[in-house]
């Protein structure tokens, strides 16, 4: 196995039969089982869950961990999710299937369950070719990077003993006992926790238009908006194994655009893949992004109540209308890198209750420790109460334009001095009226130079100065 990290920002993931075949599956789920059973150090729920054991479960060492498998629509899913449960299986745990399922109903049913692990077949809003693995600890969060490295080593030596072992062993662990077996009733239960949640909200009389990507939220998104009362129309709503995300969902919105407008839908949603985001278009099709949606839900939660220390954690990415939007409201704002694994972490280390992206993954602790597209959506529709998504707009967005300059070495960027001379040259120049960012891509030799302002022709005019300077010192 390479030295190279298995783990990225969001689980492992990679072209499904490549780097991610079912021979790294089963290592996984046999290395995060063996983890709870014997952990190196600090006990099982230290390393997974960072607590005290599930309620009734007992100590992790003597009974068998219970882990619970939910997977999208890609082609891929069923041989990944049988590795998966092999591995669970082969360490002496039981592997729960609980079928096609959003990303954010995990943390949920771990929550409603007792269970010890979670595992998430998805790679999100990739292609249908890609796929990947996300593990959740017993506290419903995503694995910390201590926890990862600790699996990752595990995997590295038991790929070692399956590919390479003088004793030519690989498989099941002398004695092992696990179990593979069908979860039934998790998507009800999912279901229930949604319509428990927005139980006050009723939408009769609302007509929605609902983008499903092909993905995972296909059969819960019109279910949850029909029960609460919609009038739901559904788009990319028949996935065949290859169209999650093609040409459809959160990433391309043109369809959901002219459907809600050829059919006077009154709003419609678009999903990703794994259905963690949500994007709107109103009745009048214009797009509403994560930034509008995380200020209706901030407002709304603010007025009420629940916004906890009436704060926001939010990405550089986010609009300056959004931060506009929220000091004339009172809410504070802190910012952090890009990435919902940010977002989190920020919300947690301040004890706030909502977060989210520009992208549309928004996070309400108060619901559940991850995005969740459709609880967004929903949690948007109970902000408006009734009023017009096209007739209440609480962030007036700056024209923003971003350029990506390629470069010998993004790392480079933090030492050009004219460039950051240049860059506070135009971060005062809009001082009050909008911002500049210039930030290195995290995957690519790319500088990304992103400038908001009062107007479209000052965006432009500043950001081309600003990409161009770039380029002459870095390309």
């Amino acid at each position: 196995m390479s030295q190279r990290r298995l783990f990225g920002t969001d689980g492992i993931r990679g072209v499904a039969g490549e780097l991610l075949d079912a021979q790294l599956a089963w290592a996984v789920g046999e290395a995060a089982t063996a983890l709870l059973a014997h952990p190196s150090a600090g006990g099982a729920d230290a390393v997974l869950a960072g607590g005290d054991a599930s309620p009734g479960r007992g100590n992790a060492a003597d009974v068998r961990p219970q882990a619970l498998l939910i997977r999208d629509t890609r082609e891929s899913g069923e041989m990944l999710q049988a590795a998966l449960a092999d591995g669970i299986a082969a360490a002496g745990g039981s592997a729960l299937l609980g079928g096609v399922l959003p990303t954010p109903a995990m943390p949920l049913l771990m929550r409603r369950y007792g269970l010890d692990l979670g595992v998430v077949i998805s790679a999100s809003h990739n292609p249908y070719y890609d796929n990947g693995i996300k593990l959740f600890g017993r506290d419903g969060f995503k694995l910390s990077d201590a926890q990862e490295h600790e699996i990752e080593a595990r995997v590295a030596q038991s790929r070692g003993q399956a590919l390479g072992g003088s004793d030519g062993t690989s498989g099941p662990s002398q004695g092992a006992d696990g179990a593979v077996r069908a979860l039934h009733g998790a998507e009800e239960d999912y279901l229930r926790e949604l319509q428990l949640r927005f139980a006050a909200l009723d939408l009769t009389g609302l007509s929605v238009l609902l983008d499903c990507a092909n993905g995972a939220t296909y059969r819960v998104a019109p279910e949850i908006f029909g029960r609460l009362g919609a009038k739901v129309t559904t788009l990319a709503a028949q996935p065949d194994g290859r169209n999650i995300n093609a040409e459809c969902g959160s990433t391309h919105l043109q369809g959901l655009i002219d459907g809600v407008g050829a059919g006077g839908h009154d709003v419609g949603f678009a999903f990703d893949g794994d259905g963690d985001r949500v994007l709107a278009v109103d009745g009048a099709g214009r797009t509403v992004d994560g930034d509008e949606l995380m200020a209706l839900a901030a407002l709304h939660m603010q007025a009420s109540g629940r916004l906890k220390d009436e704060g926001v954690v939010v990405t550089v990415m986010t609009n300056f209308g959004f931060h506009s939007a929220m000091a004339d409201a009172g809410v504070s704002v802190a910012t952090t890198d890009v990435g919902d694994r940010y977002v989190l972490q920020e919300l947690r280390a301040r004890s706030w209750t909502l977060g989210g992206e520009q992208s549309g993954h928004i996070i309400d602790l108060s619901f559940s420790p991850s995005g969740d597209g459709i609880a967004s959506a929903l949690l948007a529709l109970e902000a408006l109460d009734g009023r017009s998504m096209a007739e209440h707009q609480v962030v007036q967005r700056l024209p923003q334009r971003l350029v990506n300059v390629r470069v010998r070495d993004r790392a480079a960027l933090a030492t050009a001095t004219s460039v950051m001379e240049a860059e506070r040259a135009a971060s005062e120049l809009l001082s009050g009226r909008g911002r500049v960012l210039l930030r290195p891509s995290g995957t690519e030799p790319l500088v990304r130079v992103m400038v908001e302002a009062p107007t479209v022709e000052e965006a432009e005019s500043v950001s081309r100065s600003l990409a161009k300077l770039v380029e002459e010192e870095l390309a």
